[in-house]
């Protein structure tokens, strides 16, 4: 099974200007994707898809391969990122370019491990699932606050993390990246579809870029592990 790497930019971001080319840790955010998908041995092409052509000059700079400037249609504020993988493959179709698996990578978590991707697209295969989302363990107690204020735990008979039942462990979904086989994809219209499995990532995948703090956090775990 061969795997391509799509990774979605828009140029018009509304919370952080230019924020899949601003800069973190030496290079454009969008970099540490693209260098992190051409490392990948399980990978057999990286590409962008963009609404941006400054973002596009970025992304061929650092590897990936950048063939259309996307559609005004699916770069506005309500195109789903399905719609963006849809159009992705169907024009792979159209250049007639064979892959069994996408993996979808958000520019917006560039902490990945080195060999995670590698990993999970391993783990993938040998599951013989039709899509995977990524996962990291979730420890937090969350409460409900309205119409009233309730816990979503027993608050009366707190548990202790190490006493928590394997079978009552919650996991968060990173959003880092997910797996899904091409013609599962087309069918169901969802990354998610079919047989899901789930790859546990290390805490430190975890992180997003949200807003300009969460670029710090971001830019020290760069700096200190990559």
């Amino acid at each position: 099974m061969t795997c391509v790497a799509l990774i979605p930019a828009r140029g018009n971001s509304k919370g952080i200007p230019k924020k899949n080319i601003k800069e973190i840790a030496d290079k454009p955010l969008i970099a540490w994707s693209i260098e992190q998908a051409l490392s990948a041995s399980e990978v057999d092409g990286v590409y962008v898809s963009t609404d941006s052509q400054e973002i596009a000059e970025i992304a061929i700079k650092y590897g990936a391969q950048v063939p259309f400037i996307r559609p005004d249609e699916i770069s506005d504020d309500f195109a789903s990122t399905e719609s963006v993988m849809l159009h992705f493959v169907e024009w792979l179709e159209d250049q007639g370019k064979e892959f069994t698996i996408l993996a979808l990578l958000q520019a917006t978590s560039p902490v990945r491990l080195p060999t995670s991707l590698d990993n999970a697209i391993e783990y993938f295969k040998s599951t013989e699932s039709d899509s995977m989302v990524t996962t990291v363990p979730n420890h937090r107690f969350f409460w409900k606050c309205q119409p009233i204020v309730e816990a979503t735990y027993d608050f009366r008979n707190r548990p202790r993390r190490q006493d928590i039942k394997e079978s009552d462990r919650l996991f968060m979904e990173t959003g880092s990246f997910y797996l899904t086989k091409i013609e599962k994809l087309k069918e169901s219209r969802n990354r998610l579809c079919g047989k899901i499995c789930s790859f546990e990532l290390d805490e430190i995948e975890s992180y997003e870029i949200d807003s300009l703090a969460d670029f710090t956090i971001c830019e020290a775990l760069l700096r200190k592990y990559l």
